[in-house]
């Protein structure tokens, strides 16, 4: 319908009509903010844009070069373990996939909003959470005790299905909820399913997974061929495991490993004195609270910056970095006995001389890495659920192109919502190759990408939600998260680098394979200990 038509038609539908025409009006008077972090510093690395000479030398006994959770984790650790000399830089983007953002008092994510109870075997993410205050006592029980306000509140999650909303997000039908039944009987018996050492076959870290090769094999095929194997074809389900292999991995089924599509649902085993098994802990930021308290840890050992190079001189680490002040590099060196490399691995192939002679190859060894869109709605005021229908914290159209919306003010705890809001719109570019969609947001208007940005939002409200938004911010991550595919587990280059020793530690989650909080924690503090196991 062109717009000439749609307009007469609304102007013939009464008040229901002019309210719709309203909203179409006021779509398109919404101009969107579009960010691109750390894509000026990301180019000139790529260009290999020429420095001027370092206008200043540091030294310290350690650097991280990286702010994400990875080096967050290490420079925690580091102060866990006592040692203070040492200098956190932050790269193109502090905090990367845990960014966040604020209009006034009102925090969003630009990143990850949720940290799912951490399992028994992440005693590293639980001491974290218990050193800032989020996990108040029994770190090492088995049913810890968590700070309440960060658990997540109620109505959870809902899903808009044939125009109507339901609770939780798996959408079941009579005709195959026994199917449904059956996978996830399944997934329960992976989760406790140990290998012949002893180790749990799924845990988070992945380094922890039991090695025994029976559940190797499931990494050599897809997702979606495992679950035609076992004859799981239920569209719903087919449809709901698409979704979580896209909302943590980037990819949809047929692109994920089947050893990481089990992973989603049988790694994870948290559980709380106060909280259901598997509950969630989120912030009105999302993870940028909890990434802004390790930094606090940090204090003045950090300092803006990003790698332009990293090599090794007799036996210690040089690090040439700039910054960029109005477009233009001032550019510095640190010297450092041991360096912690916690930047992504297509950052790290570019920046660490001669990174071919640890093993790793990034021709051959890098993993495909899947963009993303994060798109803040700032709310002036609610918009107007269906009758019967609850707003939740996660939001999800079946079928839709997004991957829902979060309410940013859902964990308030008030008599009644406030008068303004965040919705944050989730958008994985899985229905294009990760080259071609890093090529459609490269060419993509304003108006295109607010257009896919806000379709869950247009699903859920029609243009009644247009009026309501005052402001939106488009992030674009074109190199959000590394996609597990199948044989990512026997990547001989990214064990390599997790088995490096010497001057240049390596702390990524890449060197997992896949992109996740736990992951990203469990290198950083392993780098830190070996930086200082290994002090000469």
């Amino acid at each position: 319908m062109d717009r000439r038509s749609f307009l007469m038609t609304a102007a013939g539908a009464g008040a229901a009509g002019l309210a719709t025409a309203a909203g179409f009006y006021r779509w398109q008077e919404v101009a969107p903010s579009v960010h691109h972090p750390g894509r000026a510093e990301g180019h000139y690395l790529r260009d290999r844009g020429q420095l001027p000479p370092p206008s200043q030398m540091i030294e310290t006994d350690v650097v991280i070069l990286g702010s994400g959770i990875a080096g967050l984790s290490a420079a925690w650790k580091l102060g866990k373990l006592g040692h203070e000399n040492f200098l956190l830089l932050d790269g193109p983007e502090a905090f990367g996939n845990a960014a966040g953002s604020r209009y006034g008092d009102l925090a969003c994510p630009t990143g990850a909003h949720y940290l799912p109870l951490p399992g028994p075997e992440s005693t590293h993410v639980r001491e974290m959470l218990a050193d800032l205050g989020i996990l108040l006592r029994d770190a090492d029980k088995d049913k810890p005790y968590y700070d309440e306000r960060f658990i997540l509140h109620g109505p959870e999650e809902r899903l808009l299905r044939d125009g109507v909303w339901h609770e939780g997000l798996v959408p079941t039908d009579s005709s195959d909820a026994a199917e449904h039944k059956q996978f996830f009987d399944e997934m329960a018996r992976y989760r406790h399913a140990r290998g012949s050492d002893g180790r749990r076959a799924f845990v988070f870290p992945l380094a922890l997974s039991s090695s025994d090769p029976q559940f190797g094999a499931l990494d050599r095929v897809s997702f979606a061929q495992w679950l035609g194997d076992k004859g799981y074809r239920s569209a719903t389900l087919r449809w709901y495991l698409d979704y979580c292999c896209r909302d943590d991995y980037g990819a949809g089924i047929d692109r994920v490993s089947a050893w990481a599509g089990i992973h989603y649902f049988a790694g994870r085993w948290g559980q709380a004195a106060n909280a259901d098994e598997n509950a969630l802990l989120t912030w009105p930021g999302g993870l940028a609270p909890l990434a802004e308290a390790l930094a606090a840890r940090a204090g003045p050992r950090r300092r803006a910056g990003t790698t332009a190079s990293v090599r090794e001189v007799n036996g210690r680490v040089e690090a040439l970095c700039f910054v960029l002040e109005k477009g233009k590099p001032r550019s510095f060196l640190i010297k450092a006995r041991r360096a912690i490399c916690a930047m992504p691995l297509f950052v790290a192939g570019r920046v660490v001389e001669g990174i071919e002679r640890y093993g790793f190859d990034p021709r051959e060894h890098l993993p495909d890495y899947a963009p993303w869109m994060v798109s803040n709605f700032l709310m002036r005021d609610f918009p107007r659920e269906l009758p019967d229908a609850q707003l939740a914290w996660d939001n999800v159209v079946y079928q839709g192109r997004g991957l829902g919306y979060v309410v940013s003010t859902h964990q308030d705890i008030r008599s009644r919502p406030p008068e303004k809001t965040v919705f944050t719109a989730y958008t994985a570019l899985s229905s294009r190759t990760p080259l071609e969609a890093r090529r459609w947001l490269q060419s993509a208007s304003p108006g295109e990408l607010l257009e896919l940005a806000g379709s869950d939002l247009r699903e859920a409200y029609d243009w009644a939600f247009a009026p309501c938004v005052e402001r939106v911010d488009i992030t674009l991550r074109a190199h959000a998260m590394a996609v597990p595919r199948p044989g990512f587990r026997s990547n001989a280059g990214l064990e390599a680098l997790r088995d490096a020793r010497g001057p240049i530690q390596f702390a990524h989650a890449d060197l997992s394979g896949l992109s996740v909080f736990e992951e990203a924690a469990w290198w950083g503090a392993r780098a830190a200990e070996r930086s200082l196991h290994e002090k000469a």
